[in-house]
């Protein structure tokens, strides 16, 4: 908005402080816009990671699982093979 009032000695200085003030805000909010911008796409890579690192944990997970029930077989068929030396060690003795 424009002053009817001509512009005198007096308030040229003001309108040069204010042109620099506003300038020195826009710069501010530009750096400001760039700032976010990089933290919004640093923000995104991460989020990706963790996504990553969720589908590995998921599949260790899985794999343990995995490890766990072929442990259990294992020692079932351990126990049963300890059951077969047993019984034939008591044969080779009795006969």
């Amino acid at each position: 908005m424009a002053s009817d009032r001509p512009q005198t000695p007096a308030n040229t200085p003001s309108l040069a402080r204010l042109e620099a003030i506003v300038l020195e805000i826009g710069e501010a909010v530009l750096a400001t816009t760039e700032t976010v911008d990089c933290l919004a796409i640093r923000l995104e890579e991460i989020a990706q990671q963790i996504q990553q690192q969720g589908y590995q944990i998921f599949a260790l997970s899985e794999e343990v699982e995995n490890l766990t029930t072929t442990h259990q077989t294992t020692l079932e068929r351990l126990g049963n093979l300890t059951e077969t030396l047993e019984q034939l060690a008591t044969s080779f003795q009795k006969g």
